[in-house]
């Protein structure tokens, strides 16, 4: 790459099907389509968290667009990545809200200071990375802690999925029926088709529950006069933050799983593209915080790098960081439009809830998943220690308070995961010999 702060995006001159660069970029055309690709790549994820903490899904995705051109300038163009709503804040904005799981979250003032407070914090940890560089972050969260961590943040979400198909019958088997359309995307589509399970599986069942309801009046039908009645063009429903001390020692400590999320995905990145990112680890950490926080201030979610863009780049080979503005671009573009978000309103809370039970089982296996791919050795009984408590503190909620500071059940096994490896990590001198 060049030494200025950003690349000069040279043309690709390679064969059409070879590898695009960060620094490369594709005829605009190209370009375009591939911003909207990743557009629909993020959009499942990045609108089912704010919906299932009762935020404005318009607003977040307006927020993703923002976070992203943020994200962008900071690392100077070098890193690939879209930012979308996080997962991590969900059981913890739920716990500090106490929202329901319907209609808007009235508390989402009390939510916001927290998610600006772990912004900072995230922000905070980037500018000590800059400054010292991240292996002190690799010892502190090895594959056997990030695999836990992540596979606990799906765990923990578990009772909320369920609950929330739980009020009727009818709801359960609309919410079974929803994981079989994005099961039956997932096993008999391919192609892009295949790479968007979550968005094509949910417009599947949204179509059948439409049948069930509106067309032969079973269950609860959808109501299509918010869409018709919604403006074409609008400015999104900003909202200003409460500073809650409580809300923000609860919510600060996610900045450690977005971390531990954010340095996995820049890691891929780098072995797919063969560019060494680790001098630009510092500043995605400080960009994303910044974009957490820009985000908490105009009352939108966390957010994170998102797998699912870096999935969107591994099949097509194209790493362009333009790609990625143009995305932002198209997302700005839709948060100006609350007849978009009346059409999200009109989702029905099983079809969500079945879309959640896939969503929130994908990122506990990806957990896994991490543990395989890095070859985690659980015959040895500290990893296996390590990852038994968490998952168990995780899955359980077991929440811990000292004080006036308290933590819920994925910042417990967050801190304990990485404490118990910290404390088990030198083995007896005599172990060897037993």
């Amino acid at each position: 790459m060049s030494d200025s702060y950003f690349p000069r995006w040279r043309a690709q001159t390679g064969p059409a099907r070879s590898v695009v660069a960060p620094d490369e970029r594709l005829a605009w055309p190209q370009m375009f389509a591939m911003g909207v690709q990743h557009v629909v790549a993020m959009f499942g994820s990045t609108v089912l968290a704010p919906l299932l903490m009762g935020f404005d899904p318009n607003l977040c995705i307006f927020m993703s667009g923002v976070g992203t051109l943020l994200f962008f300038v900071v690392v100077g163009g070098r890193v690939p990545s879209y930012l979308g709503s996080s997962f991590a804040f969900i059981g913890l904005v739920i716990a500090v809200t106490g929202y329901g799981g319907q209609g808007p979250n009235t508390n989402i003032p009390v939510a916001l200071g927290g998610i600006i407070a772990c912004g900072v914090v995230y922000a905070l940890i980037g500018v000590l990375v800059s400054v010292i560089g991240t292996k002190w972050i690799e010892t502190l969260m090895p594959p056997v802690v990030t695999g836990s961590i992540v596979a606990v943040i799906g765990l923990n979400l578990a009772p909320i999925a369920v609950k929330g198909v739980s009020a009727s019958t009818f709801d359960s088997w609309m919410a079974i029926v929803t994981v079989l359309c994005v099961g039956g995307v997932a096993v008999f589509t391919r192609g892009m088709l295949q790479r968007l399970l979550i968005l094509v599986g949910l417009l599947i069942a949204y179509a059948i529950y439409a049948i069930v309801t509106n067309g032969m009046g079973l269950g609860k039908p959808i109501d299509f006069s918010i869409v018709a009645n919604a403006a074409w063009f609008g400015m999104p429903k900003f909202m200003a933050p409460v500073f809650d001390p409580h809300a923000m020692t609860l919510l600060a400590p996610i900045a450690v799983i977005l971390v531990a999320e954010n340095l996995g995905h820049i890691k891929a990145v780098s072995a797919m593209t063969g560019y060494n990112l680790d001098r630009y680890v510092g500043r995605a950490f400080i960009g994303d915080g910044l974009a957490t926080i820009v985000s908490g201030f105009a009352g939108g979610t966390g957010v994170t790098t998102y797998a699912e863009n870096i999935g969107v780049m591994a099949v097509t080979k194209i790493y362009s960081t333009l790609v990625f503005v143009i995305a932002a671009l198209i997302a700005l573009v839709l948060g100006f439009s609350p007849k978009f978000g009346a059409v999200i309103a009109t989702i029905p809370g099983p079809v969500l809830g079945g879309v959640s039970i896939v969503v929130f089982g994908l990122i506990a296996v990806t957990g896994a998943r991490i543990w395989v791919v890095n070859k985690v050795d659980f015959s040895d009984n500290r990893n296996l220690i390590v990852a038994a408590v968490t998952l168990v503190l995780g899955a359980g909620d077991f929440s811990l308070k000292l004080g006036g500071f308290g933590l819920g059940g994925i910042g417990t096994a967050t801190f304990g995961a990485i404490i118990l490896y910290a404390l088990l990590r030198r083995k007896p001198a005599q172990e060897a010999a037993l």
